[in-house]
C-alpha cells in the first residue's frame, strides 16, 4: 500500500514532527525512522487543549499556548528543536468531493505533464461556500473510456481521465489554525485531515483494498473515512464526540466536568450488564468543596446517560454513510479509533447499529509500545506515517528516485494512496 519516499520534513537529522490539535488535547510527536523502516518516537508532548470547539479555533491565544507547551515538551524529551510540523485539521466544515476530470492528449504517450494538468484542474475547484482545497487524491485513471488504470504513463490515447477525491475546508477555520501555528514560530509542512491520518496509522492493507469504514472518535468531533481498493473515497465529520458524553454525565449527575471525565473513564460503558443495579458509584456534588457532599448512584444510571449519546453518534454516522454514495463498496468492515472509541461497550453498539464487523484500531506503525497501544494517538501517529510513507500526486517511475517538489502550503500537491 505504501511506497517509501524521501522524508519531506526539513528538520535536522531527518526528524519528523507531528502535532495533533484536538478539541480535548494537543499531542506532539517527534520521530525518526530506523534502518528497518520502523518509526521511532524520540520525543512526545501532551497538553490539555484550550481554545477549540468541535475542531475549530475559538480562542487563538489559548490554542497557541497549548500548542507551544506540547511542542516544547516533545523537544525537551527528544533533545531536538523542530521548526516544521505536520498538522491535522478536523471539523464539520470539511467537505468531500468525488470528481471526474478529462484532458485531451492528442494521441501521444501520457507523461507527467499530462497527469499534472489533470490534478491542476481538480485543485481549481470553485465552491460557492468559500471552500479551500486541502487534499487532491487521485483514485483511478482512464484512457479513452477504459477505466481502472492505476498508472497511465507511457500509454497512448486521445483522452486521459482521472477520478479524484478532493477534500476541502472552509477558509476561515483553515487560516485561523495556520495563524495559530505561525504565532507559535512554527511552519506547517502539510495539513492533513484527521481521518485520513488515522487511516494511515491504523488500517492494514487488506482492509483498505477490500473496503473499510474508519470512524475516528475524538473529543469534539467524530470523523468518517471510507477506503476501497487502497484509496480514500469519502470523508465526513459530525460535531459530536467524547466531550459531549462527559458533559451529559456532568449535567445528569450534577458534578464537575473533571469528575464526570473520571467517572466516564473508570466506570463508563455503552452497554449494560446484570450487576449494574448493584454496583454503586460515588459522585462528588457540584459546588461542594473538598470533602463535601457526595451521592451514590447505581452504575445503571450512568449507563442510561451514556447510551443515548452513543446511539445518537452512530445514527449520525449511519446517515453519513448513506449520503456518501459509495456505501455499496465498503462491505461490513469497520474500524473504530480515537480516544472516545475506548469507552467500554462501544464496539458492540457500533456493530449492532451499523451492522458491521468492528475492531478497535491502534497506531501499529509506530515502534513505541505505549503509543502503539493507545487509540487516542492514532491521528498523531498517522501524521508521522503521512510524512514518511506519503506519495506525491504524480508517481515516480520505478527507475527514478523519489523527489521533493517545494510548493506553497495551500497550493501544494498533496500525498496520496497508490
Amino acid at each position: 500500500m505504501f511506497k517509501k519516499t524521501k522524508h519531506r520534513t526539513k528538520g535536522r537529522g531527518g526528524l519528523i514532527a507531528a502535532v495533533d490539535v484536538g478539541t480535548t488535547k494537543v499531542a506532539c510527536a517527534i520521530a525518526s525512522v530506523d534502518d528497518a523502516e520502523k518509526i521511532q518516537i524520540r520525543g512526545f508532548g501532551l497538553q490539555e487543549s484550550q481554545g477549540l470547539k468541535a475542531g475549530v479555533v475559538v480562542d487563538m491565544d489559548a490554542v497557541e499556548n497549548s500548542l507551544v507547551h506540547a511542542v516544547h515538551a516533545a523537544e525537551q524529551m527528544a533533545k531536538e528543536t523542530v521548526k516544521e510540523i505536520y498538522v491535522n485539521i478536523s471539523g464539520a466544515h470539511l467537505r468531500s468531493h468525488n470528481l471526474n476530470i478529462n484532458v485531451n492528449i492528442a494521441g501521444h504517450a501520457v507523461d507527467d505533464a499530462d497527469m499534472k494538468r489533470l490534478l491542476t484542474q481538480a485543485r481549481m475547484l470553485k465552491d460557492p461556500q468559500a471552500q479551500k482545497v486541502i487534499h487532491t487524491l487521485p483514485t483511478t485513471y482512464s484512457i479513452d473510456g477504459a477505466r481502472g488504470i492505476q498508472d497511465p504513463r507511457g500509454m497512448f490515447g486521445e483522452k486521459l481521465g482521472v477520478n479524484v477525491h478532493v477534500i476541502t475546508g472552509a477558509m476561515g477555520p483553515i487560516f485561523n489554525l495556520i495563524h495559530c501555528v505561525e504565532r507559535s514560530h512554527l511552519d506547517i509542512e502539510a495539513l492533513v485531515v484527521s481521518p485520513f491520518a488515522s487511516g494511515l496509522a491504523t488500517l492494514v492493507e487488506d482492509e483498505r483494498t477490500l473496503g473499510v469504514t474508519l470512524i475516528d472518535m475524538g473529543g469534539g468531533t467524530t470523523s468518517v473515512a471510507i477506503f476501497h481498493e487502497g484509496q480514500l473515497l469519502y470523508t465526513d465529520s459530525i460535531p459530536v464526540g467524547g466531550s459531549h458524553v462527559t458533559s451529559d454525565i456532568a449535567r445528569g449527575l450534577s458534578t464537575t466536568l473533571a469528575h464526570a471525565e473520571r467517572i466516564k473513564t473508570l466506570y463508563g460503558s455503552a452497554t449494560s450488564s446484570v450487576s449494574d443495579e448493584r454496583d454503586m458509584i460515588v459522585v462528588p456534588q457540584l459546588g461542594e468543596g473538598r470533602g463535601g457532599g457526595t451521592q451514590q448512584i447505581p452504575k445503571s444510571t450512568l449507563i442510561n446517560i451514556i447510551r443515548p449519546r452513543i446511539e445518537e453518534t452512530f445514527d449520525l454516522i449511519k446517515q453519513c454513510l448513506r449520503k456518501s454514495g459509495v456505501d455499496h463498496l465498503i462491505g461490513r468492515r469497520l474500524v473504530l479509533t480515537g480516544g472516545a472509541s475506548q469507552l467500554a461497550g462501544i464496539r458492540e453498539v457500533a456493530a449492532m447499529m451499523l451492522d458491521k464487523s468492528v475492531r478497535l484500531g491502534k497506531p501499529y506503525r509506530v515502534a513505541n509500545l505505549d503509543l502503539a497501544e493507545d487509540a487516542a494517538f492514532s491521528t498523531c501517529a498517522g501524521l508521522i506515517a503521512y510524512a514518511h510513507y506519503g506519495e506525491h500526486d504524480i508517481p515516480q517511475t520505478k527507475s527514478s528516485k523519489p523527489r521533493v517538489v517545494p510548493q506553497a502550503f495551500l497550493g501544494r500537491i498533496q500525498g496520496w494512496f497508490r
